[in-house]
């Protein structure tokens, strides 16, 4: 009978191994390694666990940058084969991996000037600085020394 009911602990403590924060983060860890994205580090904000699942909330920095250079992201997570793999990853604040800003949303990047909007050039003109150089002759005269 002791020997069951030993059996049944260590089952129940194996599986709780797992439901912990640096299994999650290395989860993560390895889904930005898969995109391409290294050189940061990231900490994890807040972490629920939902039986195999988790939800998080990671932060993600530049390696040893200012943490206010960084930004939030929303992941969701499922234990697979013995270890957390991201499954989901919804947009949040900051942009998604791997993407540039909305068209219209705000710069990820600072200054609050929205993303210029896709389209042609108007006509004659360039779309306020977007697309190519203008010619020599658009540019104003500079003073010779």
């Amino acid at each position: 009978m002791s020997a069951v009911v030993l059996l049944i602990l260590s089952l129940a403590a194996c599986n709780r191994g797992l439901q912990n924060n640096e299994a999650v983060r290395q989860g993560i860890i390895d889904r930005m390694a898969q995109k391409g994205v290294a050189g940061v580090d990231v900490a994890l904000t807040s972490v629920k666990f939902n039986g195999n699942e988790a939800d998080v909330v990671a932060s993600i920095t530049p390696k040893g940058g200012n943490p206010a250079a960084g930004m939030s992201m929303n992941y969701h997570l499922q234990q697979q084969s013995g270890k957390w793999v991201v499954v989901g990853a919804p947009a949040t604040g900051g942009a998604p991996h791997g993407g540039a800003a909305m068209p219209g949303a705000a710069n990820p990047h600072g200054g609050g000037v929205p993303a210029p909007e896709a389209g042609p050039a108007p006509e004659g003109g360039n779309a306020g600085g977007a697309g190519k150089m203008p010619s020599p002759e658009d540019l104003p005269p500079t003073k010779k020394k």
